[in-house]
This record gives structure tokens, sequence and C-alpha cells, in this order.
């Protein structure tokens, strides 16, 4: 049982920004959807 717990973790797709779709560090306490260099240009 562990292990199917352990491979949905690995299978997430890493997250991307809604704006440009690069490819965001996943921070913990952080729900922006966008990367700092589209934030920034906003």
């Amino acid at each position: 049982m562990l292990e199917n717990v352990m491979e949905f973790y690995r299978n997430i797709p890493p997250k991307q920004c809604a704006s440009c779709g690069d490819k965001m560090e996943e921070q913990a306490e952080a729900y922006s959807t966008v990367c700092d260099k589209c934030s920034s240009s906003i």
C-alpha cells in the first residue's frame, strides 16, 4: 500500500506557470500560479 502512495507522488507533474508555461520551483505555503518573471511584468 505504501508503495502505491509513493508512486502517486513521484508521478505528479511539475508545477507550471499559468502565463508562460515554464516549470516553476514549488515552495511550501506558496499558492501563486505565475512565475517570478511573469508576475514582475504585470
